[in-house]
């Protein structure tokens, strides 16, 4: 007992270190993927302020970072969500060496916005604090976002070089890079949502920002990513399906153009019969292209 004792005591301690047998996501993973799951990045109890690191096994260099953030409408879904439809695409990321960072992020109907891009860049800080202890790079970091999650990885990679204090915890502007954006059917101008939809309180914009869009204009511009492109914006790669009856495809032609007009490099791909969200967006063309662009953009 007492040798069984003094083993386990110098054995080494990965806090947050999970198996498949207790984290039911690790299914859409590798063999071998290595999971800190549920890992506290605000100094609170919440659980949406918790974040999972998804780690290739080999631990002989650091990771670059996909800083992957969900869908949901800003008031559902989870830092597991989009992993069920993306699994083959997760699978070729950790297969590539890239480390796969799923995080929670408050819901607009418990905290309006900015909580939610607050939220986002701290759980990115909080990464780039503590990348020597996960095997992270931190000079590496790519953005991945869905739906919600697209407008704000487009958002948080466009505001990154302007001075918005609202959208950092404390109001200071964390140190990290975001070196390129992966943007799923995202929001990019909450102006092209029909008209009909601005004095409503009740639908997603309503939701996030605790009033009709009529009603708080300057907050509507402070969320809108378009509003922050400049020259030095990160590369993007945009997709969205043609046949998305939720999401707008406008939003993501309007990204692109815009990009492009400041002469930054972006990608869009539009699939074909793709509907919002679903396996179409894990199929062999689009993973190619997602593993092709970091390849270029994380080098």
């Amino acid at each position: 007992m007492r040798k069984a004792l003094l083993l386990l005591l110098c054995l080494p301690f990965f806090p947050g270190l999970l198996s498949a047998q207790t984290y039911d996501a690790l299914r859409f993973f590798p063999k071998g993927t290595r999971l800190y799951g549920n890992i506290p990045y605000a100094n609170d109890t919440l659980k949406k302020h918790q974040l999972d690191i998804y780690l290739p096994d080999d631990t002989r260099e650091a990771h670059p970072i996909i800083l992957w953030i969900h869908s949901g409408g800003w008031r559902a879904g989870g830092k597991q969500g989009d992993l069920y439809y993306m699994s083959n695409t997760l699978k070729a990321l950790i297969r590539a060496g890239y480390a796969v960072v799923a995080i929670n992020y408050r819901y607009s109907t418990t905290a309006i916005f900015p909580a939610q891009i607050r939220d986002c860049n701290q759980a990115m800080a909080f990464i780039y604090e503590n990348a020597r202890k996960y095997k992270l790079d931190r000079d590496r970091v790519a953005l991945m976002g869905f739906s919600a999650g697209g407008h704000l990885a487009a958002l948080m990679g466009l505001s990154a070089d302007s001075d918005v204090p609202d959208f950092y915890a404390g109001s200071k502007k964390p140190d990290f890079r975001i070196r390129a954006v992966i943007d799923f059917f995202g929001l990019s101008d909450f102006y092209l949502i029909p008209a009909a939809e601005y004095q409503k309180t009740t639908n997603g914009p309503g939701l996030l920002f605790g009033a009709a869009m009529v009603d708080k204009p300057w907050l509507v511009k402070e969320a809108t990513p378009l509003t922050y492109i400049d020259n030095a914006a990160p590369p993007f790669l945009i997709i969205h399906g043609s046949k998305d009856d939720e999401m707008d495809i406008r939003q993501s032609i309007t990204l692109n153009d815009s990009l492009r007009s400041h002469g930054v490099k972006t990608k869009l791909m539009i699939i074909r019969g793709a509907p919002h969200g679903g396996e179409m967006f894990d199929t062999d063309s689009v993973r190619s292209s997602v593993i092709s662009f970091l390849k270029i953009y994380l080098r």
